[in-house]
């Protein structure tokens, strides 16, 4: 029986697992199930992985939140570990995929507004079928109706043009474009994946056009496609890469990936 004391946002199936053993779901009643879903691609490892168990045991038995009024030597060590696999050369850290892609839309906007004093830079360049989150921004970005539905008016600042069509993402750049956004493969949107090509012409216009290129890899990044980070395919890197999901493997982690010359420019003011 499904709670009544859930709030219904989600359309459940009425089925309950006690626990996971690797790619296995297991039920209450002993019932085991392969788990294709991994959580969503969060579950990199699967279920229960002794490294994971180890660790989070061993830094829940020390030391669970002292804000980031304070160094964190675990944060500060991944953060390095992640610079030195991608291009970027800052990482910020938060608690979700959401959040991830809510970052790189104000850090657009920073970098703009107040590095170069252009407020008028913000809007953003997204695809149709795109999806990137959850609030009331990147439901925005995303711009489903049905995740639209019951959360009008919806919030301005994103231009929308055809995944893949590198002559709507042309004639879409204005005066106004603060970024380019975009997932160099749509999950929630069946699967697309970018060509090399148009994901270096967007490359081109962002450097054309001194604005900036997002990737959302929220659901590609961590190894997903076989390398690292999807960008790496094509060789094409982005100013900001926005992670989550299976950055920790079951534990709520986010962090957009930032480039030197964003970062700098908009911690600059």
């Amino acid at each position: 029986m499904i709670s009544e004391e859930l709030m219904r946002t989600y359309a459940r199936t009425d089925l309950l697992f006690e626990r996971g053993e690797g790619s296995w779901l297991i039920t209450e009643e002993g019932r085991r199930m392969l788990d294709f879903g991994s959580g969503i691609a969060v579950n990199v490892l699967g279920h229960a992985h002794p490294h994971l168990v180890k660790e989070l045991s061993e830094q829940v038995s020390k030391l669970w939140h002292c804000s980031n009024l304070y160094r964190i030597k675990s944060q500060e060590r991944l953060a390095s570990r992640l610079v030195d696999l991608c291009f970027a050369d800052s990482i910020f850290f938060c608690n979700s995929g959401a959040e991830s892609v809510e970052t790189a839309i104000k850090v657009s906007r920073r970098y703009h507004q107040s590095s170069k004093k252009s407020s008028e830079r913000y809007r953003i360049i997204v695809t149709e079928n795109a999806f990137h989150g959850r609030t009331l921004a990147t439901i925005a970005a995303g711009g489903q109706s049905k995740h639209l539905d019951g959360f009008l008016p919806v919030v301005d600042g994103f231009d929308r043009v055809s995944y893949g069509d590198i002559d709507e993402a042309i004639k879409a750049v204005n005066s106004h474009t603060a970024a380019i956004l975009v997932e160099p493969i749509q999950g929630e949107g069946g699967l697309s994946s970018a060509t090399d090509q148009y994901l270096s012409k967007l490359r081109e216009i962002s450097l054309e056009q001194n604005i900036l290129l997002i990737y959302d890899e929220v659901q590609t990044g961590i190894g997903r496609t076989g390398d690292l980070f999807a960008y790496q395919k094509s060789g094409v890197a982005p100013d900001i890469m926005c992670l989550a999901k299976a950055l920790g493997g079951g534990f709520p982690v986010g962090a957009p990936a930032i480039s030197c010359s964003v970062f700098c420019l908009s911690e600059s003011s």
